[in-house]
């Protein structure tokens, strides 16, 4: 278990690191770790939803999909959440390339 949980920070950290590069699959990638909680990590729905919101965005028809299919276990609020997050992500990016 502990082996699972230093593998999944891992790769948590390093996606969060290349996220900042735009890559819709490095997104996408994020947004199936937090949908499936990826090495014991606890499931977290608005964090998925966030990811495969910014996939959807770079062009990734997954990210689209399987944003509507967490969009349908959320509540309108946690969603609005997920949104919020994902354009406040984005400004900062923007911010940085300025």
């Amino acid at each position: 278990m502990a082996n699972g949980l230093k593998s999944a920070q891992f790769l948590m950290q390093s996606r969060l690191s290349d996220a900042a590069g735009e890559s819709a699959e490095t997104c996408f990638d994020l947004g199936v770790a937090y949908s499936c909680g990826t090495g014991g990590l606890p499931v977290d729905l608005i964090e998925a939803h966030k990811w495969f919101n910014l996939a959807a965005l770079k062009g990734s028809e997954e990210g689209q999909t399987l944003r509507a299919e967490v969009a349908g276990e959320m509540s309108a609020r946690e969603i609005a959440e997920a949104q919020r997050q994902a354009r406040a992500l984005i400004a900062t990016a923007q911010r940085r390339a300025a």
